[in-house]
């Protein structure tokens, strides 16, 4: 599990990486778009930033514009997969800020996160994570 996490966190573990994954689990975007959204990103970290998520395949840009060339950029399916991280992760935040806890939106009440096998479908418990193996 060390493994694979080091290498989560090599690709999105800086400051500003998953702040631009959360604003583009909005949709695509613009540069100046995602440099508003994103409050505090100076421009030349910010193209940094996308470079490096479009290396590893979880960002893709496409041209909106020839002239001047301007791109759009969007999440590939996995740049999306990242949605659940993001979401724990804030939940936690929020949490640890005593802010209010994600809630769903049909009954209100708080959701969970769990783990669940979709083998035997059903949620894997606590006790149980001593079974789960990163391949």
């Amino acid at each position: 599990m060390r493994v694979a996490l080091a290498e989560a966190l090599a690709t999105v573990g800086d400051r500003w990486t998953l702040l631009i994954v959360a604003a583009l689990l909005d949709g695509p975007q613009r540069f100046s778009e995602l440099q508003e959204e994103v409050y505090g990103i100076a421009p030349n970290v910010l193209s940094h930033r996308l470079r490096h998520l479009e290396r590893r395949a979880l960002v893709v840009s496409r041209p909106y514009s020839r002239r001047p060339p301007r791109l759009i950029y969007e999440l590939t399916t996995a740049g999306l997969e990242l949605a659940g991280a993001v979401r724990l992760l804030a939940a936690w935040g929020a949490r640890s800020r005593e802010e209010a806890a994600p809630r769903h939106e049909l009954c209100g009440s708080q959701v969970q996160a769990r783990w669940w096998c979709p083998t035997c479908e059903r949620p894997v418990v606590e006790q149980e994570l001593g079974e789960v193996h990163f391949a």
